[in-house]
C-alpha cells in the first residue's frame, strides 16, 4: 500500500520536539493570543521576509480578513483563477465583492497575465494570484499591471510555504498575503490555522483588530471585527515544524524530480525557471484519468484530484456566469489532472513503484 498522504510518519520523525512543545504549552495555562502565537508570528515573518505576520483561525479567514483590511466590499471586483480551492472565491464573496475569473497558462497551470488584463474593469479593486500546488505565479507582470492601475495584490500562498520567486519567498511580494496551516500543507498545524503577512504597518494593525472583535483594549471595539485567532497550541506546533520546513521542501523536490525523470505516459508538472517549486502537490495531466486512478487504486496506490471541478463549474458559483469556453485551459485541467503521492517521508522506492505502475498502464 502506498497512501496518497501519511501524516503519522512525519509525527514519528519529530515526536520528541512536538511532545515537548505541546507539554510546555499545556502547562502554561495560556491558550489564546499569548507568547507562542507572538513568537511564531515573529519567526514566520522573518522566514518569509516580511515585517509583520498575524496568526488567524484558518486559511480561508486569512484571505477574508486580508480583503477586509484592504477595504474590499460590496460593488468591488476581485480577480482570481478558476482552478483553486473554493476558499479563494468564498473569501471574496464573504466581503460582498464579486469574484471575476481569468484563465491560467497551460504550462504552469497558474494565472495567465493576458487573461488577467482582459478581466480588469473600472470596478477591479484587487487581484489574487494563487501560488498553486507549490509553485509561484509569474508575479512581476501581475504587480506591474496592478500598480499601474492602483489595484491591490493579495497573494494566496496556501499551497506554497517556502516557494520562491526570483530569489524571494512568496508572500513577500504583494500588498498582503494569506497562508493556510491546514494539516496537509507543507507547513501544517494539527488543526485549522492561518496567517496574514504584510510589510504595511497600517494593514497589519487593521488585521490585528479584525481578528479579535476590533479590540485594541479588551472589550472595547474600535471597528467591527470577528473571532479568528490562531491558538497557542497550534502556534507551538508550527514553531517546531517551521524549523524543519526547508528540509521537508528539499525532500519534496527530490521526490518530484525522480517522478519527472521516470514518468513516460503522463504529462508531469513543469517547473518554471523564475522560482523554486516546493511541490505541495505533484500534479500530472492525462486524458485517461479515471482509468489511471482505478488501476492505481487496484494496486493499493492512492491518488487525489485538485480539483475535479473548476470554480465556474460548481453549482454554488453558477451565478458568476462563466462557461467552459470562457476559461478553456482551466476547464481542460479540471478533466485531466491527477495528484500522485508526494510527501517528505515517502520513500524513493515508493516513488519508483508509482512511476512504474503508471508507465505500465500505457
Amino acid at each position: 500500500m502506498i497512501p496518497f498522504f501519511d501524516l503519522t510518519k512525519q509525527y514519528e520523525t519529530i515526536k520528541a520536539e512536538i511532545d515537548d512543545a505541546t507539554a510546555r504549552e499545556l502547562k502554561s495555562g495560556w491558550f489564546i493570543l499569548g507568547p507562542e502565537v507572538r513568537a511564531f508570528e515573529k519567526e514566520f515573518a522573518e522566514y518569509i521576509g516580511t515585517r509583520f505576520a498575524i496568526g488567524v483561525g484558518s486559511g480561508t479567514e486569512a484571505l477574508h480578513l486580508a480583503l477586509l483590511a484592504l477595504g474590499i466590499g460590496a460593488g468591488d471586483e476581485v480577480i482570481t483563477v478558476p482552478n483553486t480551492a473554493v476558499a479563494t472565491v468564498a473569501a471574496i464573496e464573504l466581503t460582498g465583492a464579486r469574484a471575476v475569473l481569468c484563465d491560467v497558462c497551460p504550462d504552469s497551470m497558474l494565472m495567465d497575465v493576458a487573461s488577467l488584463e482582459r478581466a480588469i474593469t473600472p470596478r477591479t479593486r484587487a487581484i489574487i494570484p494563487v501560488h498553486l500546488f507549490g509553485q509561484s505565479c509569474d508575479l512581476e507582470p501581475i504587480l506591474e499591471i496592478a500598480r499601474a492601475r492602483k489595484i491591490f495584490v493579495l497573494e494566496d500562498c496556501a499551497q506554497a510555504h517556502g516557494a520562491t520567486y526570483r530569489g524571494k519567498r512568496v508572500g513577500s511580494w504583494g500588498d498582503i498575503a494569506a497562508f493556510s496551516f491546514y494539516p496537509t500543507k507543507n507547513l501544517g498545524a494539527y488543526g485549522d490555522g492561518g496567517a496574514i503577512l504584510t510589510n504595511d504597518a497600517q494593514l497589519a494593525e487593521r488585521v490585528d483588530l479584525l481578528r479579535q472583535y476590533g479590540w485594541r483594549e479588551r472589550y472595547v471595539s474600535e471597528i467591527k471585527g470577528t473571532n479568528s485567532r490562531l491558538d497557542e497550541l497550534q502556534a507551538a506546533i508550527l514553531r517546531v515544524k517551521l524549523r524543519h520546513l526547508d528540509a521537508w521542501n528539499a525532500a519534496r523536490r527530490e521526490r518530484a524530480a525522480l517522478y519527472t525523470e521516470l514518468l513516460r505516459t503522463v504529462t508531469p508538472p513543469r517547473e518554471m525557471t523564475y522560482g523554486q517549486h516546493v511541490y505541495h502537490l505533484y500534479v500530472v495531466q492525462t486524458r485517461n484519468r479515471q482509468s489511471l486512478i482505478s488501476n492505481l487504486q487496484s494496486r493499493g496506490i492512492g491518488t487525489a484530484i485538485h480539483y475535479p471541478l473548476a470554480i465556474h463549474q460548481q453549482a454554488a458559483y453558477a451565478n458568476l456566469g462563466y462557461r467552459d469556453e470562457d476559461l478553456p485551459v482551466a476547464s481542460r485541467l479540471a478533466r485531466e489532472i491527477v495528484s500522485l503521492p508526494l510527501y517528505p517521508e515517502l520513500s524513493l522506492d515508493d516513488v519508483r513503484a508509482v512511476a512504474q505502475a503508471i508507465n505500465e498502464l500505457a
